[in-house]
């Protein structure tokens, strides 16, 4: 005894989808839309006109601008997080300093790959200039974290720090507990 099983009522309505429901509203249809029904399955494609070399070359720098200015844009969340994470030497403030001279380092030694796919016979002068921006963002982010590290003290900065025969300054102030 073989009852049938008939399909359940989603799968008999994505083989045969519901007739189009006339609009019966007196909002009008947005500009370029057309909520009538194609009266035919062949409808008219709109074929779109392949931009000009110029129009290319001007996409392909205003792209190249925001892959040179993506370094400048991250750079207040990693100045924030330089400065929560204190000025002593913990593991948090040690990977917060190697990532902040990491990723512009490795930004610069690959600005080239970075800026080929924008680059073309036509535009060549104005990918430079990008990627001169490019470089003077990247150095801005190495230079937080120069200031990251000068912050925390690791830059030698005083005579003591680079002649073996000078001695450390002495304290001269001292604070007493008074009772």
């Amino acid at each position: 005894m073989a009852a049938s099983i008939t399909p359940p009522t989603w799968a008999t309505e994505l083989s045969s989808p519901p007739a189009h429901k006339q609009k019966h509203s007196s909002i009008p249809d947005p500009p370029g839309y057309s909520s009538s029904a194609p009266s035919n399955k062949k409808e008219k494609r709109v074929v779109r006109e392949q931009p000009s070399p110029e129009e290319m070359d001007t996409l392909k720098v205003k792209k190249a601008w925001e892959v040179a200015l993506a370094p400048i844009k991250s750079l207040p969340m990693t100045a924030i997080m330089m400065y929560m994470s204190g000025n002593s030497l913990q593991i948090f403030s040690i990977m917060m300093v190697f990532m902040a001279f990491k990723n512009p380092i490795m930004g610069i030694l690959s600005t080239n790959t970075a800026f080929e796919r924008f680059e073309s016979e036509t535009n060549k002068a104005k990918v430079l200039q990008v990627k001169v921006v490019y470089v003077v963002m990247q150095l801005v982010a190495l230079a937080l974290g120069l200031w990251k590290i000068n912050g925390m003290g690791l830059l030698p900065t005083t005579r003591s720090d680079w002649l073996a025969w000078e001695v450390a300054r002495e304290v001269r102030d001292r604070a007493v507990v008074g009772v």
